[in-house]
């Protein structure tokens, strides 16, 4: 699925790192499992803030999967401000996953 942005070159920049980003419970990244949904840059305010969801709700690494998108974008924009929304609305589903994900999840 594509992630929606405001700025492509910025969103293309972020999304290399976060392939590095894995959901240790299937061993996909967060990219290829389709749970980066938008990645805006908010230049008056020198920020990132991406909008991501998790597979389900009730996912045990959930919070460590955010923090680790956090920590990439930051990591990427070095005095960024970071914000990393959870959401729910649309919910995740199987049809999100990129065709190297399937192809890596014999789908």
């Amino acid at each position: 699925m594509k992630v929606i942005t405001n700025d492509q070159i910025n969103c293309d920049k972020a999304l290399g790192p976060l392939y590095q980003v894995y959901d240790p419970e299937i061993g996909l990244n967060v990219v290829d499992l389709g749970l980066i949904y938008q990645i805006d840059f908010l230049d008056d305010e020198n920020g990132v803030e991406a909008t991501m969801t998790l597979t389900t709700q009730f996912c045990p690494m959930g919070e460590s999967i955010r923090n680790n998108v956090a920590r990439s974008l930051s990591n990427t924009f070095a005095g960024f401000r970071i914000t990393v929304n959870l959401v729910f609305n649309p919910p995740w589903n199987a049809a999100r996953i990129s065709e190297r994900g399937r192809q890596f999840l014999n789908r």
